[in-house]
Parts: structure tokens; C-alpha cells; sequence
């Protein structure tokens, strides 16, 4: 049985963040999507420069007229205005520009953009109130960094005229106008937990059978706000390596024996310590992946089911003899996707998706439950750990340690101590709240370890003043919003990577579509030559499966991508020239009547 009790997108409490400021970031849409839907999307600032690059590059009018399902004369417009367009400089996602706007608006609305783009990977809900109050903190915040401010900074109001403004310009939508800001919904939490307990009774569900995942981000390298090494760094210039992040998504069954491999997302695929330390990444305790944001996606959400999660959780169920069923609970953060059992590998059908409602996660999610809260205090406690390690065997000062010792490889060596850290007894106790009767009794429910005491002695053998306060801080840190100052760096680090991803898009067109075609039908017959005279068919199986997963399904979603944008081409090709041709040229194919 497939379950999903994903909210409908037109659900009242449900709210999408981004619209079209997110769609400008994938593929543009044919025009017979445009046309399926009835109502064109606005040519956003961001299209108006994509369609004067590529015209410069050499794309004709109506071929641009094509790829983007406009008018020529609408081309021809945008082709005119050149100078003024590519001058300017909003807000993603804008589509009408206002004459004479304060700088300091237009960069206010770029970073709420960010902001906004966050909190919809976290799968937070917000309100109109609660955008108009982000809006005010950035202008401040920018008014009050600006060379030559002194006094009461200028005064921005939000106002109800200014959001629909912004909301036209950026295409943001679902906004709910009224009311106070999404908090946890009790009732909801409610009825949904008896849901899942009467789907737990129906299907037989044991607590082995039954996961629950969730994403985290890790700042790797942060320390204590008031130790000496984070106030030496605030004061340098750049790139702040403390802001370095990744993503993290765990995953493990409510029984609490059994964790899955975690998925890792980093900025770089190859970092310069995987070279120093000649790292192979098929060996890592993680599954890493790897793009500009450090974002958990779709794409790498389904990867990860497929590979990691799927096999691992097939072949527990084999060992424990136990029936070939799970269950996987998740929230509904935009990387979960609708649909996901249409992505399970055939062997994998076994797995049925549930999602938590809206607003519920706090009240229910096992991984909120102070799973991921003391995983992040068992990696600070190993982070100290080290940092004593060096500074009391070694020569080495503690800053030269975590500026020239402390990279990416040490860090993935702390994760793994972490996770492993986690117990079987936390694991289960977090179901508590969803599940009771599946939580094993026990002596004491106390904390199973004084870690943050044993972080703040460690930090005052090696100098450091720290408390459990500042421990705790640090620990909420990897939760809390970005600030002005790190949405401000995000917003650069993205113009350089739009900058990066354009090189690669052009570089990826020099494949020919005849080069894709061949090496996908060279794999077909490497498969099926594999399936038919390899001496261990499970193994030949599973090996293709896993090769045509993460390294031939790009190549041919590229290939189908082609094959389809040809496909249009030809038919708007056909259709332009048959409403060209003069009607007085018609003949019947069987000749003029005499």
C-alpha cells in the first residue's frame, strides 16, 4: 500500500515562498507549457538579460521567439531596450522595473528573496506580517551600514502597498495575508499521530519497519562566540570559514538499531583535502554529494533512497526475518517529493512514503526530538576533544590547529563519532510523542551523558572561558536565521556561482546529441551482454542499477531533454511554414480540377 498524506498545494495553510524567482534558476519552459497553462509567466528581468546573451551568442530572433513562447516583436522589444536592461541591477525573480528606487530598497529585496528561498528548503511557513517585519530588519540593517549614517536610521514601513508591489515584481504567491505566524499546529499534530497509529495497526507495522529522516545544516568549523579564536576571525577580512556549511540528512528506524548511511551536501564535489589526504569517496561513513548551495534536492533526495536507504533497509529486514515492508515518515520539505514511490528502484516497492503535516515537525518529527540536537553536541564535544588532543601532545597552537590542521576530512571523521554516538535508547525514546507503546520502558529517562559539561571542561584545560549556556548557543546557532551580514555574502557567493554554472552550461552544449545517443545505447547493450553472461546475476543487477543510477541517468535525461526541445522545434518549424505560405499557392494534392 502507498500512503502520502502530503497537504495539497492549495491547502489555505500551506504557503510557497518562491514562485518564479526559484523557476528562473532551472530550465525555462517551452512554449507549449506556457501555452498548456493559459497564462504566460512574466518575462522577469533575469529572461530579458538570458535573451540578449543569447542573441549576442548569435541565436536569431525567432528562434528566441520559440524557445521562450513569445511574439518576435516582443524579442525585438526587449533586444531594443539592451543598455537600460542589462544596467540594471534587482531583486531575482523582477519582473517591472520602477524608475528611481532607492538603492538600498532594491538590495533589501534581494536579500529577502534569499531569505525567503531558506525558509522554503527548511519547509518553514511564514505570513505576510511576517515577510513585512524581515523586510524592515534588512533595511535597517543596510541603512545602518551604509559609510556616513549617523543618528535614527530612515524609516521603511513595509507597508501593505509596498508587499504587493514586491509580490508582483518578484512573483512570490500563497501568502497567507491574515493571521499570526505559522507555529506548531497542536491539533493537527493530533489528528495526524492518530493516522498513524491506526496505519501502524492496519498494516502490521513493527517498530523495526518503521523510519523517519530529516536534514540538518552543520556549520563544521564554528566555535563558541566567545572564545579568542572566533573574535580573531570576525575581525578578518572575506571569506569566513566558521560560515562554511554543509547539509546532513539522518535517517534510522524506530526500533533505534538500525542507521542509515547519512547524506552529505558540500559546496565542492573534490575539496582540496580530499587530494591531500587521497580521500576515496565510495569508502566515506556518508554518501557524498555535492552542489553550489550545499542544498539537500530532489534529485539527490531519490539518490540517496535508492542507494543507500532502500539496499540498507531491504537487507536488515532479510537478516531479522522479519516481511519485506517499511514504512519511511518525513516532513514535507521541498527536497521530499510528491510521488517519491514512482522514484523507488523495482526492488524497493516494498517502501511506502508518509508525510508529516505542516506545522507538526516540532510536535512529532523522531528526528527533532533531541536526536539531531545531540548529535550537534556530541560533534562540538569531539571538536573540543581534538582541539585538547593537539594542544596537549603536540607543538601545534591551538590557531594554527583549527586555521592550517582543522579541513573537510577531519571534520567527516567527526561526524562519524557523532552519529555513532547517538544511542539505540535516544533513537527510540524520540518516538515518544508519535508512537508511545513503541518506546522500550526503562530505570531513568535522565540525559545519558553529561556531553556539555564534559565540552566546557575540555574547553578550560585548553583556556577557553566557555558555559553551558554558550555550548547550548552554539548548538541552536546551526537552527537559527542567516543574519544581514551572511544573506549579504550568500547573495555574492550566488552571483559568482550563476557566473560558474553559465561556463559549465556552455561547455556541457559542446557534447553532440549523437555522442549522447551512442553512449546511451552502448551502455544498453553493456547491460544487457552483463545480464545474460555474468556468473553472479544479483551482482551484475545490482552493480547496473547502481552505474545507470549515478552515472548514466544525467546523460540521458540530457539526451530526452534534447530530443523533446527538437521535437518542438520542428513543430513550430512546420506550423510557421504553413502560415507563411499564400493561400492562392494551395492546389489539391490531386491536381487542378479541369
Amino acid at each position: 500500500m502507498q500512503l502520502s498524506t502530503r497537504p495539497k498545494q492549495g491547502d489555505k495553510q500551506s504557503v510557497s515562498l518562491l514562485g518564479r524567482s526559484c523557476a528562473a534558476m532551472g530550465p525555462k519552459k517551452t512554449a507549449a507549457a506556457e501555452a498548456g497553462e493559459g497564462k504566460k509567466e512574466k518575462v522577469t528581468l533575469e529572461m530579458k538579460k538570458e535573451i540578449i546573451r543569447k542573441h549576442v551568442g548569435g541565436m536569431r530572433v525567432t528562434d528566441l521567439a520559440r524557445e521562450y513562447g513569445r511574439s518576435p516583436s516582443t524579442i525585438a522589444t526587449i533586444l531594443k531596450m539592451r543598455e537600460k536592461i542589462l544596467a540594471t541591477d534587482a531583486a531575482k525573480g523582477v519582473t517591472r522595473i520602477v524608475k528611481n528606487r532607492p538603492a538600498v530598497l532594491e538590495e533589501v529585496e534581494k536579500l529577502l528573496l534569499i531569505w525567503l528561498e531558506e525558509k522554503q528548503r527548511a519547509g518553514d511557513t511564514v505570513t505576510e506580517a511576517v515577510i513585512c517585519e524581515k523586510a524592515k530588519a534588512l533595511h535597517a540593517d543596510l541603512v545602518r551600514e551604509q559609510p556616513g549614517t549617523s543618528g535614527e536610521p530612515e524609516v521603511f514601513k513595509a507597508s501593505r502597498g509596498w508587499f504587493n508591489r514586491f509580490k508582483a515584481r518578484s512573483g512570490i504567491h500563497s501568502v497567507v495575508r491574515y493571521g499570526e505566524a505559522a507555529s506548531s499546529d497542536v491539533s493537527a499534530a493530533e489528528d495526524f499521530a492518530a493516522e498513524f497509529l491506526e496505519v501502524v495497526k492496519t498494516e502490521g507495522y513493527v517498530p523495526q519497519q518503521v523510519f523517519n529522516c530529516d536534514e540538518t545544516r552543520l556549520f563544521w568549523k564554528r566555535m563558541p562566540k566567545r572564545t579568542f579564536i572566533t573574535q580573531e576571525e570576525a575581525k578578518l577580512p572575506g571569506h569566513k570559514p566558521m560560515k562554511d556549511r554543509l547539509t546532513l540528512l539522518f535517517c534510522a528506524n524506530a526500533s533505534g538499531d538500525l542507521k542509515i548511511k547519512p547524506l552529505l551536501v558540500y559546496h565542492s564535489e573534490n575539496p582540496w583535502a580530499f587530494k591531500k589526504h587521497k580521500v576515496d569517496k565510495e569508502q566515506l561513513s556518508v554518501m557524498w554529494r555535492s552542489n553550489s548551495k550545499a542544498w539537500v534536492t530532489r534529485v539527490l533526495f531519490v539518490d540517496w533512497v535508492n542507494l543507500a536507504f532502500g539496499p540498507a533497509v531491504k537487507q536488515y529486514l532479510l537478516d531479522n526475518d522479519l516481511p519485506l515492508k517499511a514504512l519511511l515518515l518525513m516532513d514535507n520539505a521541498p527536497a521530499h517529493p510528491k510521488g517519491l514511490e514512482e522514484d523507488l528502484l523495482e526492488e524497493f516497492s516494498f517502501i511506502s512514503i508518509m508525510f508529516l503535516p505542516p506545522n507538526t515537525t516540532p510536535l512529532l518529527q523522531p528526528m527533532d526530538q533531541q536526536v539531531i540536537a545531540n548529535f550537534k553536541k556530541l560533534y562540538t564535544k569531539e571538536l573540543f576533544r581534538r582541539c585538547f588532543e593537539v594542544t596537549d601532545c603536540t607543538t601545534i597552537t591551538l590557531q594554527e590547529f583549527w586555521k592550517d590542521h582543522f579541513d573537510i576530512v577531519t571534520c567527516l571523521k567527526m561526524i562519524t563519532t557523532a552519529w555513532n554516538g547517538i544511542s539505540q535508547r535516544n533513537l527510540n525514546c524520540a518516538w515518544r510523542s508519535l508512537w508511545p507503546d513503541c518506546v522500550a520502558p526503562s530505570d531513568s529517562d535522565a540525559p545519558e551523558s553529561t556531553v556539555v559539561q564534559d565540552i566546557v571542561a575540555l574547553g578550560r584545560t585548553m583556556g577557553l572561558e566557555v558555559t553551558e549556556e554558550d555550548i547550548s548557543e552554539l548548538v541552536e546557532e546551526h537552527n537559527h536565521e542567516l543574519t544581514t551580514q551572511e544573506l549579504v555574502e550568500l547573495q555574492a557567493e550566488a552571483a559568482q556561482e550563476q557566473a560558474s554554472l553559465e561556463e559549465e552550461e556552455a561547455t556541457e552544449e559542446q557534447l553532440s546529441s549523437k555522442e549522447l545517443r551512442d553512449i546511451c545505447l552502448k551502455w544498453k547493450h553493456v547491460q544487457a551482454f552483463a545480464q545474460r553472461h555474468h556468473p553472479d546475476k544479483r551482482v551484475a543487477h545490482d552493480l547496473a542499477n547502481t552505474f545507470d543510477t549515478r552515472v548514466m541517468s544525467p546523460f540521458r535525461e540530457e539526451l530526452k531533454r534534447r530530443m523533446k526541445q527538437q521535437t518542438m522545434d520542428r513543430f513550430f518549424s512546420k506550423k510557421q511554414r504553413v502560415e507563411e505560405e499564400p493561400s492562392s499557392s494551395w492546389k489539391p494534392f490531386f491536381g487542378d480540377p479541369k
